[in-house]
């Protein structure tokens, strides 16, 4: 029978590598699974099957920090996906790739469009939140952070940035540092949440405090500018 080889077995196809690449892609293992996903020869393939291939395509290419090659799969399934929860992560992926790629404006479109769809979680706030910090909108990140404890009171991204944005503008001190040391209670070892409360304490003029938490951040990620930075401006060699 046609695609069966002798005794019965099914001969690889098209569906062996769309599966093969979705186990590997399962594993973590995202440039194996993007070889099989490219491997795979689409001219018979449904819309449906396209679509799939195109969701795990783009989340590869997103894995794998090729953003480029992303955008064009993640497209493909946000106009023509009929998965609605596939549809929500791709839009939550693209509002990524656009955050982090300094394109905010067309971040916050997506995000946008999800919030006005029904679709609300800490993710899709804590991501709009940090595209209206990039823009310097300080006061609409304060709130979109806000909206994400108020769903996940124990989100800790919401609380770290929330306390970094209230003590770094000045805006709150006390309660800017409140949330940082809450953040770090619940991870200690979080290079960034240890940096942000080091600031917190420095805005808040504990000087001595400041250099244990930020030393402590600088110790475990000693490569990382923001870190540096303000360990520099802390023992004043700068700002």
């Amino acid at each position: 029978m046609a695609g069966k080889e002798p005794g019965g077995r099914r001969a690889p196809g098209r569906d062996s590598f769309l599966q093969n690449g979705i186990r590997l892609f399962n594993m973590r293992r995202w440039e194996p699974a993007l070889q099989e996903f490219m491997s795979i020869d689409t001219g018979k393939f449904s819309p449906e099957e396209n679509i799939e291939l195109a969701y795990y395509l783009g989340l590869c290419f997103t894995k794998l920090s090729r953003y480029d090659d992303a955008l064009l799969y993640l497209e493909q399934v946000v106009t023509g996906g009929q998965d609605v929860l596939r549809v929500y992560q791709c839009r939550m992926t693209l509002a990524y790739i656009y955050v982090i790629t300094k394109r905010s404006k067309m971040a916050e479109f997506e995000l946008k469009r999800l919030q006005n769809s029904g679709f609300e979680s800490p993710q899709l706030y804590n991501t709009l939140a940090y595209a209206s910090w990039t823009q310097k909108n300080y006061k609409s990140a304060v709130e979109l952070y806000e909206k994400a404890l108020d769903i996940d009171e124990n989100n800790t991204t919401a609380m770290n940035s929330l306390g970094y944005i209230l003590a770094d503008r000045e805006i709150d001190l006390l309660r800017g540092l409140r949330f940082c040391k809450k953040a770090v209670d619940r991870k200690p070892q979080s290079p960034a949440y240890l940096d942000s409360l080091g600031w917190a304490y420095f805005k808040n003029g504990e000087l001595l405090e400041a250099r244990t938490w930020i030393r402590r951040a600088l110790e475990l990620a000693p490569a990382e500018p923001e870190i540096r930075e303000h360990m520099k401006i802390l023992t004043g060699g700068g700002g």
